[in-house]
């Protein structure tokens, strides 16, 4: 197919590198075509990403730093862009989409529910992420679709995750291919970033939130035990090593955002380096292999618990934390009898699927077709997503969509080459 082309920006919660792609996108009636055309990863400098992780962690900083982070994200977004169109589409590209670096997401949790209604997360306020997207248009020349997130908020939402509406139209185009309805009931899409979301599809209807920490906390325990290392615990060796302690699993457990119905939405506003100092204060016995272990316990009981309230039969995986292979280990068993598989598998690139998001989600916004699932986030309506910035030309928008998307499809899987960690997306 001959379609319009749009590089996808996306950086996650674990920060560990700016995950570029470029897709090959068209509109054909009711269905988005696909076609990943590459993708690469490029890590943070290392005095930026120290800087951004001290911002996360403290929930503050001066607006000067604030001004240099913007700046500074948007110019390496910018640098990771134009690398992935000259490398991977031969020069050219029609749009770009940033997801953008979230350092805060406002949670308001002091509202507590009524005697007889489930506990709430509590509603989002705002969220900020950073990456000024005239960096990126002006050195790429291209129109930038970025704040992604805001508009879904602004609209009484949790703006996250945003995989829903994706996650939805994927599993549509895969059954559509087949000719016929999946027949393993319902299907849970996991990625498994700094936070572990799901989105769950049964019958065409959808619903997606964010579980809980995948790997925020084993990134900082790891970070906190050897803060010289990769800020990573490799291919889970570590946790491998030790055994979960009961009594310390049971104490994380009892953190009730875990018990609190959907919409809901997290990050490392919680789930973050404090918290878990906060809870090893009372456990200084634990060796650091027992706390990773403990930790990846964490994780696979809560997404085990979800995945088996809504009756998925199947799990696709994707995200950094896919190459983690203790945690997969654990998740397997926590999983069973659920199939579980890699959206590799399905022909979508699993260390890319967030940039792929992002490009179609900035595809959808530029013919005018919203990008949000109500039903996941808990805004009070579709909605159109993200603001545009000019390129070197005026805009020259399409007349909007006039049919509404129902299936994605992908058409084409490319093989990713790396030049640094892959990242992932809340």
């Amino acid at each position: 197919m001959n379609g319009f082309r749009v590089v996808g920006i996306s950086s996650g919660t674990s920060m560990d590198a700016i995950d570029v792609a470029v897709a090959e996108l068209a509109l054909n009636r009711d269905t988005v075509s696909l076609r990943p055309l590459g993708s690469d990863a490029m890590p943070y400098p290392p005095d930026l990403r120290r800087k951004l992780s001290a911002v996360v962690a403290a929930g503050d900083c001066s607006a000067r730093l604030l001004c240099e982070l913007d700046t500074r994200i948007g110019q390496c977004f910018a640098e990771a862009a134009t690398r992935v169109i000259e490398t991977r589409a031969g020069g050219r590209a029609d749009l770009i989409a940033s997801l953008g670096q979230t350092v805060y997401h406002w949670i308001d949790t002091a509202e507590e529910p009524a005697a007889d209604s489930p506990r709430r997360a509590g509603r989002c306020l705002g969220t900020l992420q950073l990456g000024c997207p005239s960096w990126i248009a002006e050195a790429t020349g291209l129109p930038v679709v970025a704040d992604l997130r805001t508009r879904d908020v602004a609209a009484g939402g949790h703006g996250a995750p945003l995989a829903g509406l994706f996650d939805q139209y994927w599993i549509a185009g895969l059954s559509a291919r087949r000719g016929e309805e999946p027949r393993e009931g319902a299907i849970g899409v996991l990625n498994l970033g700094g936070i572990a979301n799901l989105t769950v599809v049964d019958a065409g209807r959808s619903i997606a939130y964010d579980i809980g920490p995948a790997n925020a906390l084993l990134d900082a325990a790891a970070t906190e035990f050897d803060p010289a290392g990769p800020g990573h615990d490799v291919d889970g060796r570590l946790a491998a090593q030790g055994s979960p302690d009961p009594e310390f699993l049971g104490v994380l457990l009892a953190d009730p955002y875990y018990v609190a119905a959907p919409p809901k939405s997290t990050g490392k506003e919680h789930f973050g380096r404090e918290y878990l100092r906060a809870q090893l204060a009372n456990r200084p016995d634990l060796s650091p292999a027992d706390v990773l272990a403990t930790l990846v316990e964490l994780t696979a009981e809560t997404i085990g618990a979800a995945v088996h309230r809504h009756g998925v039969g199947r799990v696709v995986v994707s995200g950094g934390g896919a190459h983690n292979p203790t945690l997969l280990r654990s998740l397997r068993a926590r999983l069973a009898p659920a199939q579980v598989t890699t959206s590799d598998s399905l022909g979508l690139p699993g260390d890319d699927k967030e940039a792929y998001l992002a490009a179609t989600i900035g595809f959808l916004s530029w013919h005018g077709l919203p990008g949000n699932l109500p039903a996941a986030t808990g805004a009070a309506g579709s909605r159109v997503l993200g603001s545009i910035t000019p390129g070197r030309e005026p805009l020259r928008q399409p007349v909007p969509h006039d049919t509404s998307v129902h299936a994605l499809r992908i058409d084409h899987d490319n093989t990713r080459t790396d030049s640094g960690p892959a990242g992932d997306a809340h």
